[in-house]
């Protein structure tokens, strides 16, 4: 992989782990308005469980301070993957018309995962 398009990659993704991982604390973005429905409700039981939003923020903040530092690279893919994985979902079968930041960070996940395959490939032996 290019090596500039790996640095636009994980600044990318990393400023956004960071700054929607911090709002789940400090709070100091505006939650979107909640449709009635089924994204409402996983919304509802997600908050209602007390330590999940916490849990996936402080994950977010670490992974996006990991890419921003080039620290650990294989560690931070590895947590940010189902996370990955779950926006991508949440948004394809709750949200699809707003999948693409989801979509976002999903491929740069595995383009990311692709160029640092090396460090990775051991994990699947």
């Amino acid at each position: 992989m290019n090596k500039t398009l790996e640095l636009v990659l994980r600044w990318l993704v990393g400023l956004m782990m960071l700054v929607f991982g911090a709002n789940k604390f400090l709070n100091f973005m505006p939650a979107p308005e909640m449709p009635e429905g089924d994204l409402a409700t996983f919304f509802q039981g997600f908050m209602a469980s007390k330590y999940l939003m916490p849990l996936v923020g402080l994950v977010e903040v670490v992974v996006g301070i990991l890419f921003l530092t080039k620290k650990w690279m294989p560690f931070a893919l590895v947590l940010l993957a189902p996370i990955s994985v779950n926006i991508v979902l949440i948004h394809l079968f709750l949200d699809p018309a707003n999948i693409a930041m989801a979509l976002l960070v999903f491929v740069a996940n595995i383009a990311l995962i692709y160029a640092y395959w090396g460090n990775l490939k051991y994990l699947f032996k």
